[in-house]
């Protein structure tokens, strides 16, 4: 299964916290926090559990309903992006929140490739039409 990005942040957090706790890492050194606070990794995650469901319920889907579930996500991740300043997803997490989708599509039986060029886009264009983040 895809790792969901707010997967890898909490992991980040976690070492952090050890390595502040420890005193192996000094605050000035410490990012992760900043870069991902709890609301942020909650509303990501709950963003991405339901799309994961929305695209596990499709049974021969059409490329309509698959990109639907798409823009859907995506718009969603808009909002958690925008309930943080526009600045809640940087280009590393840009990059991960995208290749999860593709991710998520692919080990659902979705040809992504095949879709994208049925839709007249490259595989790394399908979030790019709803995507402000």
């Amino acid at each position: 299964m895809a790792e969901k990005p707010s997967d890898l942040w909490r992991r980040q957090l976690t070492e952090e916290a050890a390595g502040l706790a420890a005193g192996t890492l000094t605050p000035e050194h410490a990012f992760a926090t900043q870069l991902f606070p709890d609301s942020l990794v909650v509303a990501t995650d709950e963003t991405l559990d339901s799309f994961e469901a929305g695209i596990r319920a499709l049974s021969t889907p059409s490329d309509d309903e698959i990109l639907a579930e798409v823009e859907r996500v995506v718009l969603a991740l808009n909002a958690v992006n925008e309930a943080h300043d526009g600045a809640g997803y940087e280009t590393g997490e840009r990059e991960l929140l995208c290749e999860y989708i593709d991710a998520t599509l692919t080990e659902n039986g979705v040809d992504v490739t095949a879709l994208a060029e049925r839709n007249g886009m490259d595989r790394y264009e399908i979030t790019d039409e709803w995507r402000e983040w």
